[in-house]
């Protein structure tokens, strides 16, 4: 093996490794001996590379010089990661060998696994509502044409379930949106006091009627941040209302503000928007999956509530947005805190 090709494979930014007509590994980098092992000069392929597909790859390639694209997985830095393999002819020495080169496309597949779940769920989301629609529509036009006791009742069903399908709807938009914003930082100033005390008295009738007692620790002058004031209302109102929905009668829900002081995971000044209840909480074993689009604890609960499933994951990118932070804290019998960080500069 001449040194110039040792040094090609060297300066390669991706893994990559060469193999000669006799099977063995004559060079790979630095990145090809961390994904697949030290020592592989001087192996066998197969040694070291072991999956039937990219051997097949290899070996198709040896036979009649095309390139080939393939796949190769690996359980990699503790992780399953997807590298797209790239077999390519070249000539050692005057005589034929492969070159291999691995791209990770384990992001690719993330988002596009994500895309088909996320299709999968709004679909899912949608076909419950829809039927039961489909479902009233046609007994009301039959078997209760005439029961004017069940049109009323069926009826009021389905402006519930239209109601049900229209809160997705916005819900979807208000995530795209926020998605698509999420990259440019809001710079308006924003009174959280003032923010809190309007969005708390807006929800104090459904508080009343959930027999929610809703409290407020909140400074007495004025405390503004950088942000965007209709989504932060979003935050705020979503937070209180799962709150005042699921924490149960009898219950307290307490919003407090604090700050502004260093705050080390922001690395900055910031303030600490704090709403909490005294509810029954969740197994904390939930917590790391709140925030995902159409997660719910107790589903049929959520839906009876007229949860969609995507408020906190709207929630998390709107933080993501003010480059701030969020932390749930729960336990069965604890209610549930949700702990929000918020820079004081842009």
């Amino acid at each position: 093996m001449r040194t110039d090709s040792r040094q090609i494979v060297a300066a390669v930014p991706l893994p990559a490794l060469l193999i000669r007509r006799d099977e063995r590994i004559a060079a790979a980098n630095a990145e090809a001996g961390a994904l697949l092992g030290s020592d592989l000069e001087g192996r066998h392929f197969i040694t070291a590379l072991r999956q039937p597909i990219l051997l097949d790859a290899i070996e198709g390639t040896f036979r009649d010089g095309a390139p080939r694209l393939t796949r190769y997985l690996v359980s990699h830095e503790r992780r399953d990661a997807t590298y797209e393999v790239s077999c390519r002819s070249v000539t050692l020495e005057d005589a034929p060998g492969v070159m291999l080169t691995f791209h990770d496309i384990t992001h690719l597949e993330q988002a596009s696994q994500m895309r088909r779940d996320f299709v999968a769920n709004v679909s899912h989301e949608l076909r419950t509502p829809l039927t039961a629609l489909l479902g009233f529509i046609e007994t009301l036009r039959g078997p209760a044409r005439n029961d004017a006791a069940a049109r009323e009742r069926f009826l009021g069903i389905m402006e519930l379930e239209a109601g049900r399908m229209e809160r997705l709807v916005g819900d979807l938009l208000s995530l795209s949106r926020v998605e698509a914003e999420e990259r440019v930082r809001p710079t308006d100033p924003v009174n959280l006091p003032e923010l809190i005390r309007s969005v708390l008295g807006g929800l104090s009738p459904l508080a009343r009627e959930a027999d929610v007692t809703l409290s407020c620790d909140l400074p007495e002058n004025d405390l503004e941040v950088p942000g965007d004031a209709d989504q932060l209302r979003q935050v705020l109102t979503n937070l209180v209302e799962n709150g005042v929905k699921y924490a149960g009668r009898g219950t307290q829900l307490r919003v407090a503000l604090a700050g502004p002081v260093f705050q080390p995971r922001l690395r900055a000044n910031g303030v600490e928007l704090t709403i909490s209840d005294t509810g029954q909480g969740i197994d904390p074993i939930h917590i790391p999956r709140l925030t995902e689009r159409f997660y719910r604890v107790d589903t049929h609960r959520s839906r009876e509530k007229g949860g969609t499933g995507l408020g906190l994951a709207i929630v998390k990118h709107i933080i993501n947005r003010h480059r701030g932070r969020m932390k749930i804290e729960s336990a069965p019998g604890k209610g549930m805190t949700f702990r929000i960080l918020l820079p004081m500069s842009a």
